[in-house]
């Protein structure tokens, strides 16, 4: 079973990463790049039969800092 978990900074936590991209396209002659937000993106490869709650946990324990990110994930 492939999972893959979204991992993005919340709404409202400066991204200076994302800054960075979005200056960097500027410099680059993309003028009409108003925003980026950077995130990650995490694929694990897990035994068959894992359950959706056994994702969520390994998610909220180390996958994502839920205080500041938030993350979604589908199975695959």
């Amino acid at each position: 079973m492939k999972v893959r978990v979204f991992v993005m900074l919340k709404t409202g936590v400066l991204d200076p990463q994302g800054e960075a991209v979005r200056h960097a396209l500027g410099a680059l002659g993309f003028d009409g790049v108003q925003g980026v937000r950077q995130g990650k993106v995490i694929e694990l490869e897990l035994a068959d039969g894992t359950s959706e709650s056994v994702v969520t946990e390994m998610c909220e324990k180390l996958l994502a800092n839920t205080v500041i990110e938030s993350y979604r994930f589908e199975v695959l």
